[in-house]
């Protein structure tokens, strides 16, 4: 096939589509834990019901996989649109109970839309442009991330509850009515996707190098995810700091990250030790920071979404380059989708996992133990010397 298919125009309505319905999130992210806490919510609370989002969406990836194998991506698309304005119109009406079914259907919604949309590009396009598809499709689905956090802060401050209701109906019949005509190729039903995922399960128990990476991505994930959580609610008490203005610099500095050091992130099957190393001490550091702002000011609270920033850019695109190499080909889609499954369990334990330590404690505690954490990774890299032999004789 000739040209460059990934920038063609039924692929950029595909992309655009991920902007549309990711850019609510970006506002919910803010808008959420700042209502929550002016409800009565404690940060136990606030953590479970943005940790419910994550969650559920990993729950339910599996099974989003098999039901867009067996009947494609497009009947599923246009249910789940439906679904998801659903529950961005039940924000604006609703309190803490009806915010935490939300992040439930939204976290539903998310599982069956990223599948529905990776899995109609990959089947789409030639296996040489596929992986740029894919990256398209996720810098799409953060550039929400850059200006969305401002926006949130202003409808907050500023606009008040009407301003945030008119956003979250406008956003549902945006991004239903663009997605629900949007051309997308028809993935051929697979009836025996369901033995086939047993099948590479059991080849998958014997992958050590799986294992690491899971875990590990797991828990540099509970750092991240505590970060998003409660920087809505901690930047209030740091001197002059806005949680708008750090969001955007973090979402910035990941899309620059990514786009900087992609040809310097290892993609050659090796466990590189220092360099996978060096980006979970960047995550240390910056949680570090993090705990010193309130005392230290400003200045240290942007710079922590600096650090914070290039170890969530760097971080999960090594680990899948080096499973892509390690992992059998028969078993490398389930693997690879257990690993981004513990992403998401480690996104919504930072949550669920950190609140009641910031309740018990403070924040500034909370984000020293995440520090913790990240060292704790840096030392599970370092100390992973059998899963570097394996894989430099691969």
């Amino acid at each position: 096939m000739k040209g460059n298919q990934a920038l063609t125009a039924p692929f950029l309505r595909l992309y655009a589509l991920a902007l549309l319905f990711f850019s609510a999130n970006a506002i919910l992210n803010v808008i959420v834990p700042l209502q929550s806490e002016s409800l009565g919510a404690s940060n136990s609370q606030v953590g479970f019901i943005m940790g419910a989002y994550m969650f559920t969406c990993m729950f339910f990836r599996p099974w989003a996989g098999h039901l867009i194998h067996k009947h494609g991506p497009v009947p599923v698309l246009r249910i789940l649109l439906i679904v998801n304005g659903l529950a961005l119109v039940l924000y604006p009406f609703s309190g803490l109970g009806g915010y935490m079914a939300a992040r439930i259907m939204q976290g539903v919604c998310t599982a069956f839309f990223s599948m529905a949309l990776q899995m109609g590009i990959i089947d789409a396009l030639p296996e040489e442009q596929r992986s740029q598809g894919v990256s398209l499709y996720s810098l799409f689905t953060y550039m929400p991330t850059v200006i969305g956090p401002l926006l949130a802060i202003g409808l907050w401050e500023w606009g008040g509850m009407n301003a945030f209701t008119i956003a979250m109906i406008g956003l549902a019949l945006v991004t239903g009515l663009f997605g629900y005509n949007v051309p997308m190729h028809q993935v051929r039903p697979s009836e025996d996707a369901t033995a086939e995922q047993k099948g590479a399960l059991r080849q998958l128990s014997a992958q050590r190098p799986l294992l690491v990476c899971s875990v590990l991505m797991l828990t540099a994930s509970v750092v991240f995810g505590a970060v998003s959580t409660f920087i809505p609610l901690y930047a209030k008490q740091v001197a002059y700091g806005q949680a708008g203005v750090y969001l955007m610099i973090q979402a910035s500095v990941i899309v620059v990250s990514r786009f900087a050091y992609s040809k310097r992130i290892p993609s050659d099957g090796n466990w590189h030790a220092r360099f996978i190393g060096a980006v979970c001490l960047f995550a240390a550091l910056g949680t570090w920071l993090l705990s010193l702002s309130q005392a230290w000011g400003p200045v240290v609270f942007y710079g922590a979404a600096v650090l914070i920033g290039m170890a969530q850019a760097l971080l999960y695109p090594t680990l899948v380059s080096y499973l892509t190499f390690i992992l059998p080909s028969s078993s490398r889609n389930v693997g690879i989708g257990w690993f981004i499954a513990m992403a998401d369990l480690g996104v919504s334990m930072g949550g669920m996992a950190m609140g009641p330590l910031a309740d018990r404690f403070s924040y500034s505690f909370m984000y020293a133990v995440s520090a913790g954490l990240a060292v704790i990774a840096t030392c599970m890299v370092m100390l992973n010397r059998e899963a570097k032999k394996r894989t430099s004789g691969a």
